[in-house]
Parts: C-alpha cells; sequence; structure tokens
C-alpha cells in the first residue's frame, strides 16, 4: 500500500485520474476511511462547527486542530494528512512558524491556509522551511463575517478573474495543493486547467482534479442541513464503509458531483 503524497497526487492530475478527500477529526473514522481507499484526509477547522456545534469555525483553536490531527495521524497508513491552520494561527510570520510546527509534530504532513495574495510570503516562507502548503481560495470559511455568510464567491468576469489571478500567484509562491471552495464551475474548471499543481474542489464543479467533502455531510449527520454541494452516501448504501466507497467509484467516474451539486 504506496502512502500518498503530494508527488503522487500530481501525477494523479497529470494522468487524469481523478482522487478523493474527506474530513476526519478521530482515528476511528480516519482509520476506516484510510483502509477504504481515501486519497487524502483533512482534520478541518470543521470541527467547531460538526464536532463542537458552532456557528463558524473561527472558535476553533490550534491546540484543538493539534489534538485532532495526532489522533487521526496516529492509525493513517496511506492517506496523505493536512490539518486546518484555525483562524489568526498566521497573522504574523512568527506565529505561522511556530502554528505550522505544532500541526507538523502532531502528525500533519502539510497544513492548509485559507487566503489569496497577503499570503504569498507566508507560503513561500513556509515551503522554504520544509512545510507544504495547500491553499484555499474561494468560500474561505474563516472570514465569512467579511462575506456576510456563507455565499458562493468568484460570480462575474471581476471577481472570478481575481480568483485566477490569485490561484497562479499561490502556485508560484510554492503551494502544492489548492482548495477551491464554493465557486462557479467553470471558473474552478479554468483553474484546475491553468495550474500544475492538484486542485480539489468542493462545491467547484467536476472538473477540478479532486473532490473533498465533510464526512459528516456524506453521513447525512450534519446538524441544520445538507450543503447543496454535498451528498448523502449513506443514506444510498446503508453502510459507512459501503459510502465511502461509492463517493471514491462516483468521483472516479465522473458521476459526482452532478448539476445539482453545483454552482454555475
Amino acid at each position: 500500500m504506496a502512502k500518498v503524497t503530494t508527488s503522487s497526487l500530481l501525477n494523479l492530475k497529470q494522468d487524469r485520474t481523478k482522487f478523493t478527500a474527506l474530513t476526519a477529526y478521530d482515528a476511528s473514522f480516519a482509520g476506516a476511511f484510510d483502509e477504504e481507499g481515501i486519497d487524502v484526509l483533512l482534520v478541518g477547522d470543521s470541527l467547531g462547527m460538526v464536532i463542537q456545534g458552532g456557528k463558524d469555525t473561527c472558535a476553533v483553536t490550534m491546540e484543538e486542530v493539534a489534538y485532532h490531527t495526532r489522533c487521526v495521524a496516529n492509525v493513517v497508513k496511506r492517506a496523505l494528512v493536512i490539518a486546518d491552520m484555525p483562524f489568526m494561527s498566521y497573522a504574523t510570520p512568527e506565529q505561522t512558524m511556530e502554528s505550522a510546527a505544532q500541526l507538523m509534530r502532531a502528525g500533519a504532513s502539510m497544513v492548509k491556509l485559507e487566503g489569496g495574495h497577503w499570503l504569498l510570503e507566508t507560503i513561500t516562507m513556509l515551503t522554504e522551511r520544509g512545510v507544504p502548503v495547500c491553499a484555499h481560495l474561494g468560500l474561505t470559511p474563516q472570514s465569512v463575517h467579511v462575506f456576510g455568510g456563507f455565499k458562493i464567491q468568484g460570480r462575474g468576469d471581476e471577481n472570478a478573474q481575481r480568483i485566477l489571478e490569485e490561484a497562479k500567484a499561490i502556485e508560484q509562491a510554492g503551494a502544492q495543493l489548492l482548495v477551491l471552495e464554493c465557486i462557479p464551475a467553470q471558473l474552478a474548471q479554468t483553474i484546475s486547467e491553468t495550474l500544475t499543481i492538484p486542485v480539489i474542489g468542493i462545491g467547484a464543479g467536476k472538473d477540478t482534479d479532486g473532490q473533498i467533502l465533510v464526512m459528516h455531510d456524506i453521513l447525512g449527520i450534519s446538524s441544520g442541513y445538507i450543503p447543496k454541494f454535498s451528498k448523502n452516501y449513506l443514506a444510498q448504501t446503508g453502510d459507512i464503509r459501503l459510502a465511502v466507497k461509492a463517493f471514491i467509484q462516483e468521483v472516479a467516474d465522473g458521476v459526482f458531483p452532478a448539476e445539482e451539486h453545483t454552482f454555475n
């Protein structure tokens, strides 16, 4: 069972082979997802909502993400483990270095940051010091109060061009992966085709290199509602492991995300 790395994900992109990612926060689910063949596991600050019951991700602390990262990394044998840098944990260079080191020591193989042009020096600084970076554009949940809610990003020519230019600059700065969340499918396709690095979509159409979903959404147990861009695979299969298999297969076949999961 070969370990998934940034290099192997790049090879999948070059071979036009879709890959899959899920969030995970504990050893039991992480181990099951890993055994079923999920390529990437994200210890997301989404834990603030799905684990802690918060209204957004902003209250999550570095210590909490590090704890859940350790739980996941302890059991994962194959998947690439990425950990979110929580809200205001990378506001200054010194803080960024210590935050990233804490997550890498907890077992992450990569850290994820939300933001565009203002993060370019930070991305370069991290990669120069041996910390792989996954960037995140579009709907960045830590900025939900700036956006005025969880709103689709990148609509209109000017906004789309801005996100495209940020994506290219982020790649140039050294990021090795990019997550695009809740943007029009055509924009996500353009970015995926423009960049060399793999692009992972969530609510970004079917033409990104990989797809990621929140585990609670694919199991239909999120409090409140299931987002438009997600799908309840547990309802479809009746078994957690079969739900993961179905997600992997539908992404590979180009069946998911379908039109009803996509923003135009």
